[in-house]
């Protein structure tokens, strides 16, 4: 599973290329942060998974319990909403006649996949509400950034004229995703 997330990484990233040369020549530099939206919650995920394939071994100190939790909570809370919300403008373009390639159906299964991996993993987390909620306000501040500065993921043309529909959904979703997560969170066993 790390190989496959840090593939899926290493590729999510390659196909923001553009979109992150785009936003360096047009933007300033600081907002390039914001534009990689999947493939960062996927590193967040592979890093997670890390934390549980190599744990510490000496007693964990409080950064480290803090950095771990941030990072998983970030993995998880991310993966959930965007790995649904890849999925659901893909369909919605396609509704609107945007034709599907080959790219689409697996940008389909890869991102199902990232959110499903989440709330399977996520019993095995040490991570709990608090950082989850910490999680929420990067999402919220990632949407208010992509729709402030028009630097969300690029979209089907058909779904331009969409966009406040879309930018509700999509902040819509960080909250869905954070309840989920909270969710998931109280049937892990103590």
């Amino acid at each position: 599973m790390v190989l496959t997330n840090a593939a899926g990484t290493v590729y999510g990233y390659i196909w923001y290329g553009k979109q992150m040369e785009y936003t360096l020549q047009f933007h300033p530099f600081w907002r390039i942060v914001f534009v990689p939206d999947s493939p960062t919650a996927s590193l967040f995920f592979t890093l997670s998974l890390l934390f549980l394939i190599f744990p510490v071994l000496a007693k964990p100190n409080p950064f480290y319990i803090g950095l771990r939790s941030i990072i998983e909570a970030l993995g998880v809370v991310t993966s959930i909403k965007y790995g649904i919300w890849a999925v659901t403008m893909i369909a919605a373009g396609a509704a609107q006649g945007d034709p599907l390639e080959w790219q689409h159906y697996m940008l389909i299964v890869s991102h199902l996949a990232m959110a499903v991996e989440a709330l399977i993993y996520i019993r095995f987390m040490v991570f709990g509400r608090f950082a989850a909620f910490l999680a929420l306000l990067w999402l919220l501040l990632n949407d208010t950034m992509d729709y402030t500065y028009f630097i969300y993921p690029w979209l089907p043309d058909v779904l331009e004229n969409d966009l406040p529909a879309i930018q509700s959904f999509t902040m819509g979703l960080s909250v869905v995703s954070l309840l989920l997560t909270w969710l998931f969170i109280s049937f892990r066993k103590v």
